[in-house]
């Protein structure tokens, strides 16, 4: 792949990490404690600030991470059969994503556990000064490991092979596209938007939300095989 196609690869995959919703629910109930707790809209301000660049610096960690251990056991370009492998994972997230994403029911509940659920709204309970509100920003990325590993995987086999001032300028666009949603709702909600517009519009839209997901996993993992794989079968050929 050239230089346009693997950052045009590295966006696609930033805006699927972007689509999912957990860190986002976290900073929506972060602001709504936050302001229930009677903290001034400056205070609030700064909570959900440091937030969003906590899940912004764990994104450029964990990406810069896989990279440099893709990096170590295959250097500058994995072999095909690794790169498959990523192909399978993003199809599979994607068929996962359209399972069970959301619970059934009323509201935008998601898949992870009702304890850790429950875990993370005490910690949005308890975060009083921007230190606790980054950690929990890198916390909220973490937990949402098992969905967007699958794109940070292939970003990280595209960015490999690419020059190292290119590889600096994927991790700056990943990180950046993938903050897309919290941008977007930190945006609104410091511009007096209430909590209970922003929701309604969540629900209302997470049918869409939850296809477009898996279904942008599903044509991210052909793109990248036909643009991978087959070319290089097609090259030895």
């Amino acid at each position: 792949m050239d230089i346009v196609t693997s950052l045009a690869v590295v966006t696609l995959a930033a805006l699927v990490h972007a689509s999912f919703q957990l860190s986002v629910s976290v900073l929506t109930l972060l602001r709504s404690h936050s302001l229930g707790a009677k903290r001034s809209k400056a205070r609030t301000l700064r909570l959900t600030t440091s937030f969003v660049i906590g899940a912004g610096v764990m994104t450029l960690l964990l990406l810069a991470l896989f990279s440099l251990v893709l990096g170590q056991f295959f250097g500058s370009d994995a072999p095909d059969f690794v790169w498959a492998v990523a192909c399978g994972l993003l199809v599979g997230v994607g068929l996962v994503v359209w399972s069970f994403y959301y619970r059934r029911g009323k509201g935008t509940t998601l898949w992870i556990p009702r304890v850790f659920a429950r875990h993370l709204s005490e910690r949005t309970k308890a975060t009083k000064d921007p230190a606790e509100a980054f950690s929990l920003g890198l916390t909220s990325v973490i937990s949402e490991l098992l969905f967007i590993a699958a794109p940070l995987l292939v970003s990280a086999l595209v960015l490999i092979h690419l020059p190292a001032p290119w590889q600096l300028v994927g991790i700056i666009i990943y990180s950046l596209v993938s903050l897309l949603s919290l941008l977007s709702i930190w945006v609104l909600a410091s511009a007096g938007r209430p909590l209970s517009e922003l929701q309604k519009w969540r629900e209302a839209n997470k049918s869409f939300l939850q296809f477009a997901s898996g279904g942008a996993l599903i044509v991210l993992g052909f793109f990248v095989y036909v643009c991978k794989i087959l070319t290089d079968a097609a090259g030895m050929s």
